[in-house]
């Protein structure tokens, strides 16, 4: 473990991970509000929103993450001129956001309406009956019952979501895969403690995080 002795090195395993952190929080959030709204077109009672939501989920759910990541940077970026800052670590930053948030809110979207299906439709029915919009009846009524039952789904999606952003070192944000591999460039003789130390990291991170999830679901659900 020597190799962390060096503040250097120390310094380049610590960025890595703030920048994963920075590309879930972002990636979590739009992914989020992304799939809350594919859910709701999914249930739409209008075709075509149902069209298009089924359309986005088939679509990206299907697509390997590695080819949206690269879409975002050589067709967003190269061939578009889509620049969303001078500073090119922050410009593939949010590069990366975009292409983890499209894919991942194809599966928030499945989660939310699985909750969704879970909300007896009477209550819909009724909510229909005294006069109340779809609109209204979806955000005052059914997301707030279903959400309750896809805390656990969503955790897991998170978590995942968390890895995934490691991809993003493929366009050369500077994050925890690219840190690595810097180390191990430099230290080809400490190959066994570098990755020990970059995949302790993530499981200290990310195995609470499933156990705090779980609880949080257990915690909520619905007693029937």
């Amino acid at each position: 473990m020597d190799v962390f002795t060096d503040p250097t090195n120390v310094d380049v395993y610590v960025t890595g991970f703030l920048w994963i952190l920075r590309l879930t929080g972002a990636a979590a959030v739009a992914s989020l509000i992304l799939g809350v709204i594919l859910a709701a077109m999914r249930v739409s009672p209008v075709p075509v929103l149902r069209l298009f939501g089924a359309g986005w989920v088939n679509t990206f759910r299907n697509t390997p993450l590695t080819l949206i990541i690269f879409f975002c940077y050589f067709g967003l970026f190269s061939t578009l001129g889509l620049s969303l800052s001078d500073e090119i670590d922050l410009n593939n930053f949010w590069l990366g956001v975009i292409g983890l948030s499209v894919y991942t809110a194809a599966f928030v979207c499945e989660a939310v309406r699985s909750g969704i299906n879970t909300v007896h439709a009477g209550q819909a029915e009724a909510a229909r009956a005294i006069g109340m919009s779809f609109l209204q009846t979806l955000t005052t009524i059914i997301l707030p019952q279903a959400a309750r039952a896809v805390i656990a789904p969503l955790g897991s999606i998170f978590i995942a979501l968390c890895k995934n952003a490691t991809i993003v070192g493929t366009i050369g944000l500077a994050e925890s895969s690219n840190a690595m591999k810097e180390l191990i460039n430099a230290r080809g003789d400490a190959v066994i403690p570098i990755f020990l130390v970059f995949a302790g990291t993530f499981a200290l991170a990310l195995i609470p995080t499933g156990y705090l999830f779980g609880w949080l679901a257990n915690r909520l659900a619905v007693k029937r």
